[in-house]
């Protein structure tokens, strides 16, 4: 089935087969690798991307359903060679070891302060509940988020602007 997919602000027409998954579809097609496989039910958030703005778990999701729709990847998050906010916020706190639930938990936390610019510390918990990080750097993750909710382009110029 050929569709288009509109992954980081660039058109792609694609075929696929209509059980793809989309995480498959950007890492082996596309070579996408920043979006990972965890657990490949939903459930850890590594596979993580941003679908019209809104966190989704790239793994449950056919690549057919996204056709039409802003695809958003770790890698769609930086201009100009400059990092977007949280990325930079979770390199400034050290957010991570191992880095492979990173991708996720950023995306995640994009979409999260494109919904509530300062959110308290409870909101941020709730919010991140769904992505497990293995190495346990989750009042890092908590803290990077918390900084990048004070840098200035964290929100509406974000990723959702430009995605």
């Amino acid at each position: 089935m050929t569709i288009t997919l509109l992954v980081n602000g660039s058109e792609r027409k694609l075929d696929v087969p209509q059980e793809e998954t989309l995480l498959n579809t950007l890492r082996d097609r596309l070579e996408l690798s920043g979006t990972k496989y965890g657990c490949g039910e939903g459930q850890c958030g590594a596979c993580t991307v941003l679908l019209d703005g809104s966190p989704r778990r790239s793994c449950q999701i056919q690549t057919v359903n996204a056709a039409g729709k802003k695809v958003t990847t770790i890698e769609g998050l930086e201009r100009g060679g400059k990092l977007h906010p949280v990325q930079q916020a979770f390199l400034d706190a050290e957010a991570f070891q191992c880095g492979y639930c990173t991708p996720g938990m950023i995306l995640s936390a994009v979409a999260l302060l494109e919904q509530i610019a300062h959110p308290p510390r409870e909101a941020i918990v709730r919010h991140m509940q769904g992505n497990i990080c293995r190495c346990g750097t989750y009042g890092r993750i908590i803290e990077a988020i918390e900084q990048a909710a004070s840098i200035p382009g964290s929100k509406s110029d974000g990723a959702a602007a430009h995605g």
